[in-house]
């Protein structure tokens, strides 16, 4: 049930003895687990009223009470802002309302908190810083949860296995959140102490500077890239940049160089997280909305890039491979051309008698040309089909025209002795026959 701010009021003069009431208006919050409203008494004093709307919320709000008990002297001390004063309590039913003293300064917009400038940037770093130093003992007296990176990583491995369950996650997102979770790299840091809800909300600022941070009812160990999420919202990126480097400097070594990949995560993740939580609710409006934001984000990020979520990239998509060509049959090996004869350097045969019967034999007067240095070379392939079908004409020619001369000498004696070659300047000069 809703409850209007004239209503918180009211409480409020319960949990608070002596308090009166002149003035009262809503404040923004998280809508759906709190009603809240700010109140000015009498003596100008201003107080804030939390009231839960469900049991998950009212354990928010315990748990937040135990946290601001636990913080000792020395961590309040230490940090560069003021911490929320209970200042009373009062049970409806199973729910209770918390009443807070007031803290000084304003709560900004998200834009005036980036046109603010460099300072209040440098300011909002520090106070990130002093948050995630506070020892861990604070949370663990106070009993609230402590997670080891390795513990959350898991988590969200377990929490995107729900959400690619529910059929309504875009399979985009999906491979690009699954790869940064398994990315080992990006979730090798120190759990710290985390506000755990931390935003624009949360501070009160004055004069570039934060005065007051509220909102601890998440606060527990484990990673500081949550408390970051936030400023992946915001379209100045120098803005978080500068954020970023300002907290670097205050926590030194200590500062994880990945934070803002897993803070880029977080943010997206936590639509995924959001639409998980509709379908339990069967708000089919909240449902059809959140399913609309996934694929507006999918969208973005194929159309845009997205920020850079993993430290290893992700394998990219493979670029479509030209068909290979058909192999070709084996040809069959080309017929091997005898020897080409240069005829301009051989000295044509005497003229046979028209009763010899022996045979004419040329192979021991050819001389084959060498080949010109011109000549372009075989391919590859015609090479190898002509070792392969005619080893022989590897051989050298001057041993196949011995063997050629051996048989044309046991054949006949009678054949015409063959004169020898003229000069390279006379081959073209016609030849008399050898019997005139």
């Amino acid at each position: 049930m809703k409850r209007t701010a004239m209503e918180l009021a009211a409480i409020a003069t319960a949990a608070v003895p002596g308090l009166t009431p002149v003035g009262f208006a809503a404040l923004s919050d998280d809508a759906e687990d709190f009603d809240s409203a700010l109140i000015v008494d009498a003596l100008k004093h201003r107080w804030r009223v939390r009231s839960p709307r469900h049991d998950e919320a009212s354990m928010r709000l315990e748990a937040e009470l135990s946290a601001l008990r636990a913080f000792s002297a020395k961590v309040r001390a230490s940090l560069p802002f003021s911490l929320p004063a209970v200042a009373g309590t009062v049970r409806q039913g199973p729910l209770r309302t918390f009443v807070y003293k007031d803290m000084p300064g304003h709560v900004p917009t998200l834009d005036e908190l980036v046109d603010v400038g460099s300072n209040l940037a440098k300011s909002l770093g520090q106070c990130m810083a002093a948050i995630h130093q506070i020892p861990d003992e604070a949370v663990e007296v106070a009993g609230l949860p402590t997670y080891t990176a390795d513990e959350i990583r898991q988590r969200k491995l377990n929490e995107l296995d729900t959400a690619a369950a529910t059929g309504k996650v875009p399979s985009g997102l999906l491979r690009r959140w699954e790869h940064a979770m398994e990315d080992v790299a990006l979730w090798r840091f120190n759990a710290a102490v985390v506000h755990g809800d931390f935003d624009e909300e949360q501070l009160q600022i004055s004069h570039s500077s934060i005065t007051a941070v509220k909102g601890w009812t998440d606060l527990h160990v484990g990673d500081p890239a949550d408390d970051f999420a936030w400023l992946s919202a915001i379209e100045d990126q120098s803005f978080s940049e500068r954020v970023f480097t300002a907290y670097v400097e205050a926590r030194g070594k200590a500062a994880d160089p990945h934070i803002m990949r897993r803070a880029a995560l977080a943010a997206e993740f936590a639509l995924a997280q959001w639409l998980v939580k509709t379908l339990d609710s069967k708000d089919y409006e909240r449902i059809a909305e959140a399913e609309e934001m996934l694929r507006e984000l999918d969208q973005n990020i194929a159309e845009y890039g997205g920020q850079p979520l993993s430290v290893v990239e992700a394998p990219r998509p493979l670029a479509p491979q030209p068909e290979a060509p058909a192999q070709k049959a084996p040809e069959k090996p080309a017929a091997v051309a005898a020897p080409s004869i240069n005829t301009d350097k051989v000295t044509p045969l005497a003229a046979e008698s028209p009763n010899s019967a022996t045979p004419r034999s040329t192979a021991s007067n050819v001389q084959t040309a060498p080949e010109k240095s011109g000549d372009q070379p075989k391919s590859d392939a015609v090479q190898a089909d002509a070792k392969n079908s005619a080893p022989a004409e590897e051989e050298p020619a001057s041993k196949a025209a011995e063997h050629d001369s051996d048989a044309a000498e046991a054949e006949s004696a009678a054949a015409q002795p063959i004169s020898t070659a003229e000069p390279a300047e006379e081959n073209n000069k016609p030849v008399e026959d050898a019997g005139k």
